[in-house]
C-alpha cells in the first residue's frame, strides 16, 4: 500500500528519515501515527523506529539528546523540532508484567514489530508513503478488528496494560476485539492488578471519551477487567447501566468521572474517596464535586441560584454535558442564560469584603465575620438583597447585633 499524500505533520520529519537511510540504515514511521493516517484520523505526534543503534544515530546527527538511551531512544534535534527515534529491539523478562527485564537492539524490523501490542499498531511507514504490513494489520483495519500480534497470552504477560488498551481502542476506534484476543483478556484479567493505577486511569478515561464508549465498556465488563479496578469490583449491575446510555459525547476527564460517580450513586464524600483511589488530581476531584449538585438538580428539575453560584460556569456546563447522557439536560443556551442571570458569580463580586465590614460595620475579625460574609453572599445570590454596599453594611450591622 502506498499513501500518496502524507499528512502535513510528517513533512518536516521526512528529511530525518532520509538522512538515516542515506547513512545505510532503515528508518520508518511506526505505531499509532501510521494507523491513524490510514483511518484518516487526526495525528498528534509521530514515532520513528530505525535499524541504527543509538551511537550510530548520534554519529549521523550533530544535535541529539539521550531521552531513553537504555531503551534505544534518542531525540534528534532538527530545525528547532525534536524527533524521538528508537532502535529496533526485542524485549524479554517482564517480571512485573509491565516493563521488560532485558532489551536487545536488533537490525530487523520484523523482530521489532512483532513485540508490539496489536496488528493495527504494528504497521510501519516509509518516508515515501509505502506501508510495511508484516502482521496483516491493514486487513484488520479494513475489518475493524483489534487483534493481538501473535499469541495474546504472551502479549498480555509482557504488558498487562495492553488488555485495557484493547477495550480503549474498541471505544476510540469503534472496533471489535477479535475472539482469540478477547479470550486472552478474560484469561489474564487478574494481571491488571500488577499495573499502576495511574496508567489504568489514563486508558479508562480515553475509553469513556472515545467514539463508542459502550463498545469498550461492554468488553470491559464482559472480560471482568472492572473487577481489578479501584472501587469497581462487584459493581457490574451498576456499571451495566452505562451500556444503556445514549448521546455519549464527553469532552474532558471531569465529565468522564462524573458519569461514573453518577452511575455508582456516590455522594460528594464517597466520590472523593473513590476518585482518590484512582489517584486523580485534587483539582479534578474538586471539579467533579462541584458538578454533583448540578447533575442532581438537573435530574430533579430543581436548580437553585445557589447551586449555580457554588458550581461556577465550567462545572455547570460540564454537568449539563453529563446530564445529556441520561436525558436530564436542558438546552445549553437556556442553562447558561440562567447562570448569567445570577446577581454575582463569585465572592469577589460582592459589594463588600472583610475589610469593609471591619471598618464600616464594626465587625471584629474572627469566625463571625466569615459567617456574615457567607450569609450576605447567599442572600445576594438568592435575590433577597441587592448587591449594594450600603444595604449590605446595614444588614451586616443587623446580623452583628443579633449575634
Amino acid at each position: 500500500m502506498i499513501i500518496k499524500h502524507l499528512p502535513p505533520i510528517f513533512e518536516p520529519a521526512r528529511p530525518v528519515l532520509q538522512k538515516i537511510e542515506d547513512a545505510g540504515f532503515e528508518a520508518y514511521f511506526v505505531g499509532g501515527c501510521v494507523r491513524d493516517t490510514i483511518l484518516g484520523d487526526s495525528i498528534h505526534d509521530i514515532d520513528i523506529a530505525t535499524s541504527a543503534y543509538p551511537s550510530e544515530i548520534k554519529a549521523i546527527f550533530n544535535r541529539t539528546v539521550d531521552t531513553g538511551i537504555e531503551h534505544g531512544t534518542v531525540m534528534i534535534l532538527d530545525h528547532g523540532t525534536g524527533y524521538e527515534t528508537t532502535t529496533f529491539r526485542t524485549e524479554s523478562g517482564y517480571q512485573d508484567f509491565r516493563r521488560p527485564d532485558k532489551v536487545t537492539f536488533v537490525r530487523s524490523l520484523s523482530e521489532d514489530l512483532k513485540r508490539r501490542d496489536f496488528t493495527i499498531n504494528a504497521l510501519a511507514l516509509k518516508e515515501n508513503g509505502e506501508v510495511i504490513d508484516l502482521f496483516n494489520g491493514l486487513d484488520d483495519l479494513k475489518h475493524h478488528l483489534i487483534k493481538a500480534v501473535g499469541d495474546p497470552n504472551e502479549r498480555f504477560h509482557e504488558d498487562a496494560l495492553r488488555m485495557i488498551r484493547a477495550v480503549r481502542f474498541a471505544s476510540k476506534l469503534d472496533f471489535v476485539i477479535a475472539a482469540e484476543t478477547l479470550a486472552g483478556i478474560k484469561q489474564n484479567a487478574a494481571l491488571l492488578e500488577k499495573i499502576a493505577v495511574e496508567r489504568i486511569r489514563v486508558e479508562f478515561e480515553k475509553l469513556l471519551m472515545g467514539q463508542n464508549p459502550v463498545a469498550g465498556l461492554n468488553e470491559f465488563l464482559q472480560t471482568s477487567l472492572y473487577q481489578y479496578c479501584p472501587g469497581l469490583a462487584g459493581k457490574q449491575n451498576e456499571l451495566s447501566g452505562l451500556l444503556l446510555l445514549n448521546n455519549w459525547q464527553l469532552w474532558n476527564a471531569e465529565q468522564a468521572w462524573a458519569v461514573i460517580v453518577t452511575q455508582l450513586g456516590l455522594d460528594s464524600r464517597d466520590a472523593s474517596k473513590f476518585l482518590r483511589s484512582w489517584k486523580t488530581s485534587n483539582e479534578l476531584i474538586t471539579n467533579v464535586k462541584k458538578m454533583i449538585p448540578v447533575i442532581q438538580g438537573l435530574r430533579s428539575k430543581k436548580l437553585s441560584p445557589l447551586t449555580f453560584f457554588t458550581a461556577g460556569r465550567n462545572a455547570v456546563q460540564d454537568a449539563n454535558q453529563v446530564a445529556k447522557l441520561y436525558g436530564w439536560a436542558i438546552p445549553d443556551e437556556q442553562l447558561m442564560k440562567q447562570y448569567d442571570s445570577l446577581p454575582i458569580k463569585s465572592g469577589k463580586e460582592l459589594a463588600v469584603n472583610g475589610g469593609v465590614l471591619i471598618n464600616d460595620a464594626g465587625v471584629k475579625p474572627g469566625p463571625l465575620l466569615g459567617k456574615i460574609i457567607k450569609k450576605l453572599t447567599v442572600q445576594v445570590v438568592n435575590g433577597e438583597l441587592p448587591n449594594d454596599r450600603e444595604t449590605l453594611i446595614s444588614e451586616a450591622e443587623k446580623i452583628k447585633k443579633e449575634g
